[in-house]
């Protein structure tokens, strides 16, 4: 099996699930907000705020190729993780909750891989 290396291809990818994510998480705020009730919980509209700070932060750093960006994408995947977990726990049958918690999860898979490569490139 082959090591897998960051690429650009990579990179712009990561860019676009973070970018992806950091939208959709504004987006389920307001949904939850108007929802109300378990969905406005405050602790679950912070953690969706994070989740989308954490990813607009992330895509920062990659555009700006700043040589910490596998530190911030290991923060991210680790936030998105956690978003996503909470949204399907919020309400797993509510079709923007389940749309969100699948943007944090690819958000967080891109994230994971990024962060992953770079510390393997500080070592080499």
């Amino acid at each position: 099996m082959h090591a897998h290396t960051e690429t650009h291809t990579d990179l712009e990818h990561c860019i676009r699930q973070c970018e992806e994510c950091h939208h959709i998480c504004l987006m389920t705020v307001n949904h939850c907000l108007e929802m109300g009730g378990k969905h406005a919980d405050p602790a679950h509209i912070r953690l969706l705020l994070s989740c989308a700070e954490i990813c607009q932060t992330s895509a920062n750093f990659m555009l700006l190729s700043s040589a910490q960006h596998g530190l911030t994408c290991g923060v991210c995947a680790e936030v998105c993780e956690r978003c996503a977990e909470d949204c399907l726990n919020i309400d797993p049958d509510d079709a923007k909750m389940k749309a969100c918690a699948q943007a944090c999860l690819s958000c967080a898979e891109s994230c994971r891989q990024m962060a992953h490569d770079a510390m393997r490139n500080l070592m080499n």
